[in-house]
C-alpha cells in the first residue's frame, strides 16, 4: 500500500500505523543497517574504527551527541548523514508548524483541528530529507530564534489577545520537532542562550514570553564544537554539557593513505582536467604531506588545527597550475610537475593559523617552508638519505672492510660544483623541461637505476624531484627568481650571498662538510 495515499486521520488509524520517537526510529534503522553489514556513514573515511563505532553506540543508546574536534574533521557531515537513518516518510497534521504527530498532537492548532474534524482531519506525509534542521551558533543568536516569541502582527491580524497561545511564533527548535537538529559551534552561543536549552533537553517543556507550554518535543540533538573554542570565544556551560549524553572526539587522518583517499573523494576535478592533466602518486603524496607537516610545525597554531580542506584545495590548484601551463603552450597532455606545487601556496596560506613567530616569518614563507619540509620527508620514501652522503665526507681513510657505499648523488653534485646550473621556468613546456633536466650529469642514471620500470614521464618527474630533494638537504642550492627556479652549486650560491652582504647569520646551519 502506498502510505502517501492515506490522507485523513481516520485512514491512518485503520492502516495500523504506530508512532515511535525519533531516537527509537534511528535506533531501529541503525540496527537494520548493522545487521545487513551496510555502512550508515558512507563517504566518511578514516573513522571506521574510531568515530563511527562511537556514534553507533550513542545512537543505539538514544543519546544526544556532541562532536568535539578541530575544524575540517567531518563533524557536520556525520550529523547530516544521520538523516539516512530516518524512516522515508512520516505523517503530520496538515498545516502544523511543529510537525504534530496525528496520533499524538502537541500544539493547540493540531488539537483544535482534530477536535473540529475528528476522523476527517487532513494529514500530510513528509520525507526524511525535510526532517533535518541546522543552526550555526553565533553571538547574535537569540532565544526567540531558537525557541520562539510572541508575534504581534499575527495577534493583530487574527484579532487575538496576547494571552492566546495562537499568537506564538515558534522558533527553529520547536519547528524541528520529530527531526534531527544540529547546532554547530555550540560554545559560540551566549551562556544565557545555552541555559534556554536546559528544559528542552531534559524535561521537554518550553517557555515563550510567559507561556509555559508542556510540549515534549521529540528531537535528536547533535552539537559540534572545537576544543579551542572553550578558551577562545566561550564554552559550553556545565549543566548543558551534562545533559548531552555522549561526547565523541573526532580527529584528522592518521596516515597518508587515509588522507589520499579523502582528497581523491572530495577534490572537484572535472573530466576536462582529468583528460589533460596526469597526476603522479608522488605528487599526491607530497600534497598530503604538507598537511601533516603543518600539524606539527612550530609556526602553525596546533590548537586551531589544519583542515583536510587544505589538501583538497591544494590538489585542485596543482591540477589547475598544470592545466594553465598546458593551455598557454597548447599542449593536449601534461602532468603535474614538482615546480607546479608553487601554485598551491595560496591554498596553504588561507588555511593555517599562525602563532606569533609564524606571523613574524610571514604566511607566504611559512607555506613555502611547509612545501620544502614535505619534499624533504617524502624524498626518503623514494631515494637514499642524502644525510648519509654528507656524513661520509671527511671521515678519514678506511680499510677495505670498512669502506662505505659510494655516494649516489656524487656525480650530480659534482656537476653543479663545476659551476653548472639550470633554470626551470614555472610555465615551461614539458619538452623543454625534460631537455633541461637531462643536462645534469648522473641525474637520469640515478633515477633509472632505482626505478627501472618507470615511464619516460615518470623518469622526468623523478629527476626533477631529485633536484628539489637535494636542495632540501642542502646538497645543492635552489632559488625562486621571478617565475623560475634556479638550481646551482651551494658554494657559489653562498659566495654570492656573502658578496651581497646578507650577513653570516643565514649560513650558521651550514658547515664546511657541506661544501666538500
Amino acid at each position: 500500500m502506498d502510505i502517501k495515499k492515506i490522507l485523513t486521520l481516520g485512514e491512518l488509524k485503520k492502516s495500523g500505523y504506530k508512532p515511535t520517537s525519533i531516537k527509537e526510529e534511528v535506533r531501529r534503522n541503525l540496527i537494520g543497517k548493522i545487521q545487513s553489514k551496510e555502512n550508515p556513514f558512507t563517504g566518511i573515511i578514516g573513522y571506521e574504527d574510531t568515530v563511527i563505532p562511537d556514534t553507533e553506540r550513542a545512537l543505539l543508546s538514544r543519546h544526544n551527541i556532541l562532536f568535539l574536534g578541530l575544524r575540517g574533521q567531518a563533524k557536520t557531515r556525520m550529523a547530516r548523514q544521520m538523516v539516512e537513518l530516518l524512516d522515508e516518510y512520516i505523517p503530520i497534521i496538515a498545516g502544523s508548524e511543529v510537525n504534530d504527530d496525528p496520533l499524538n498532537p502537541l500544539s493547540k492548532y493540531a488539537k483544535d483541528l482534530i477536535a473540529e474534524h475528528a476522523e476527517e482531519t487532513p494529514i500530510k506525509w513528509i520525507h526524511r530529507s525535510e526532517r533535518y534542521g541546522e543552526k550555526l551558533a553565533t553571538p547574535d543568536v537569540s532565544v526567540a530564534d531558537l525557541i520562539g516569541d510572541i508575534d504581534p502582527i499575527k495577534a493583530a491580524n487574527l484579532k487575538l489577545s496576547f494571552a492566546d497561545e495562537r499568537v506564538i511564533h515558534y522558533g527553529i527548535i520547536p519547528r524541528s520537532n520529530r527531526c534531527i537538529f544540529v547546532i554547530n559551534e555550540i560554545p559560540d552561543l551566549q551562556a544565557r542562550i545555552q541555559v534556554a536549552l536546559f528544559n528542552i533537553l531534559e524535561e521537554g517543556d518550553i517557555q515563550i514570553r510567559g507561556f509555559k507550554l508542556r510540549m515534549p518535543l521529540d528531537i535528536l540533538f547533535v552539537f559540534t564544537a572545537n576544543p579551542e573554542d572553550y578558551t577562545n570565544r566561550g564554552s559550553i556551560v556545565t549543566p548543558l554539557k551534562d545533559r548531552i549524553q555522549s561526547q565523541i572526539l573526532t580527529h584528522y587522518p592518521k596516515d597518508i593513505e587515509t588522507s589520499l583517499a579523502i582528497t581523491e573523494q572530495e577534490a572537484a576535478i572535472i573530466d576536462e582536467q582529468k583528460d589533460r592533466v596526469a597526476v603522479n602518486d608522488l605528487v599526491k603524496r607530497l600534497i598530503e604531506q604538507i598537511a601533516f607537516e603543518a600539524r606539527s610545525n612550530e609556526y602553525v597554531d596546533k590548537k586551531s588545527g589544519v583542515s583536510a580542506r587544505l589538501t583538497i584545495a591544494a590538489f585542485e590548484n596543482a591540477v589547475s597550475s598544470a592545466e594553465r601551463r598546458a593551455i598557454i603552450h597548447n599542449e593536449k597532455k601534461t602532468q603535474v610537475w614538482i615546480s607546479d606545487l608553487m601554485g598551491v601556496i595560496p591554498s596553504i596560506t588561507g588555511k593555517i593559523e599562525l602563532v606569533y613567530e609564524g606571523e613574524q616569518e610571514g604566511p607566504y614563507q611559512v607555506a613555502v617552508n611547509l612545501l620544502e619540509k614535505s619534499i624533504r620527508t617524502q624524498f626518503l620514501q623514494y631515494f637514499p638519505n642524502p644525510e648519509q652522503a654528507k656524513k661520509r665526507r671527511g671521515t678519514g681513510k678506511k680499510s677495505m672492510e670498512e669502506k662505505e657505499p659510494e655516494n649516489p648523488y656524487k656525480q650530480i653534485t659534482r656537476w653543479f660544483d663545476a659551476g653548472n646550473h639550470i633554470d626551470l621556468l614555472l610555465d615551461m613546456k614539458d619538452e623543454a623541461k625534460i631537455q633541461t633536466l637531462y643536462k645534469v650529469d648522473g641525474l637520469y642514471g640515478l633515477v633509472k637505476k632505482l626505478f627501472p620500470a618507470a615511464s619516460d614521464s615518470e623518469n622526468a618527474l623523478l629527476m626533477e624531484f631529485v633536484l628539489h630533494g637535494l636542495s632540501s638537504y642542502s646538497l645543492i642550492s635552489k632559488k625562486m627568481i621571478e617565475g623560475r627556479i634556479e638550481f646551482k652549486d651551494l658554494m657559489g650560491s653562498m659566495m654570492n650571498l656573502g658578496s651581497m652582504n646578507f650577513g653570516a647569520e643565514e649560513d650558521d646551519e651550514l658547515n664546511e662538510d657541506d661544501f666538500r
